[in-house]
């Protein structure tokens, strides 16, 4: 052990009736090829809402095992165990929330969010998460975080603006193009930014809540902001010429935002669904086929995906802090999960000094 650490820590667990409970448990041992992290920040994700903190929805890949919540947690390496290659004790790190099997197809290419092992484990979800004061991590899903960036950068990275980060250069957005996003939640948020550091040059959210459009906008993150009512296709389309957006892409999960997104999209366009759950049911000839628009389905991202965006925003100076609206430390997360709950923020973090 290269320092002492406390021999107990609290935890957050959820569960499930939209509450919050903690729990206090020892400090784990970092085994072979595992690192401690003590952690400094820890986002909170809308699927952690959607699927754990209302009620237990999740099944398969997305089944709470009763663990510490977090899926998004960025912290200081301090302690390393045996047979560790790359990381030491006092390295910032980004935590890839998803441990797989390590040796099949997918995880060969770095999706092992698409890992369909037995041993696949989720940070926050089958595996403890970084809402408590240390997490125990393998060292082959740490990214190093660089000294320009926050802690809350990494915990954004973690999952929020990797997934944007995915769909967003998965559709080739450019400077060419001009970008829809539905839905100005933190994952919309993230892809209007990532967008406009593409070459985006006209970004047009659309969202059902006025005060996150207003955030948008103060951020200066989109060029046009419409409330998603029965007008906001046509206001699309007065923004646009008549045409549409080059790119589109839905952070909401919601059938009439996901009908707008591809509503919203030029002829010969890409649309991407990254929005969570529910459904959706459109007339596929006029509204993909015809107008020839590709589609696609885009889940979190890549190890090495996440490592070329924390790489680029290092280059850039980017912040994704900047969508942080509130920050609470972890005694407190029982209203930062209200708060989240609620959809009218932008990214809530559970922090540490």
């Amino acid at each position: 052990m290269t320092q002492t650490q406390p021999k107990t820590m609290t935890g957050v667990v959820l569960p499930g009736n939209s509450t919050v409970a903690f729990r206090e448990q020892a400090v784990p041992a970092p085994g072979h090829g595992q690192v401690l992290v003590r952690m400094k920040a820890s986002s909170i994700c809308g699927s952690d809402i959607r699927a754990i903190y209302r009620e237990h929805l999740g099944v398969g890949d997305e089944a709470y095992r009763n663990v510490i919540a977090g899926h998004e947690p960025s912290g200081q390496i301090v302690e390393v165990g045996p047979g560790c290659k790359s990381f030491g004790v006092g390295d910032r790190v980004v935590l890839y929330h998803i441990s797989g099997c390590g040796v099949c197809e997918d995880c060969n290419t770095g999706y092992m969010i698409s890992c369909h092992s037995k041993s696949r484990a989720a940070y926050g979800w089958q595996r403890d998460g970084g809402h408590a004061e240390y997490l125990l991590a393998e060292e082959n899903t740490c990214i190093r975080l660089p000294d320009n960036l926050t802690y809350e950068d990494g915990a954004l990275v973690a999952c929020g603006f990797g997934t944007a980060w995915e769909a967003l250069t998965r559709i080739g957005v450019n400077g060419r193009d001009r970008l829809l996003i539905t839905g100005l939640g933190p994952v919309g948020l993230a892809a209007a930014m990532l967008g406009k550091a593409l070459g985006a040059k006209h970004v047009i959210g659309v969202d059902t809540s006025a005060h996150r459009l207003e955030l948008a906008q103060t951020l200066g993150l989109v060029d046009d902001a419409f409330l998603s009512d029965a007008d906001a296709l046509g206001k699309i389309q007065d923004a646009t010429g008549g045409k549409g957006c080059e790119a589109s892409i839905d952070c909401s999960g919601a059938a009439p935002a996901r009908r707008l997104a591809l509503a919203g999209t030029r002829q010969w366009g890409r649309c991407a669904f990254v929005g969570e759950g529910s459904s959706v049911e459109f007339d596929v000839s006029p509204m993909l086929i015809h107008p020839q628009i590709t589609l696609f389905g885009s889940w979190v991202t890549s190890l090495g995906h996440m490592e070329d965006l924390v790489e680029r925003l290092s280059r850039w100076n980017l912040h994704p802090d900047t969508t942080v609206t509130h920050r609470f430390a972890l005694d407190q997360a029982a209203e930062a999960y209200k708060i989240a709950d609620a959809g009218q923020s932008g990214k809530v973090v559970i922090v540490s000094e």
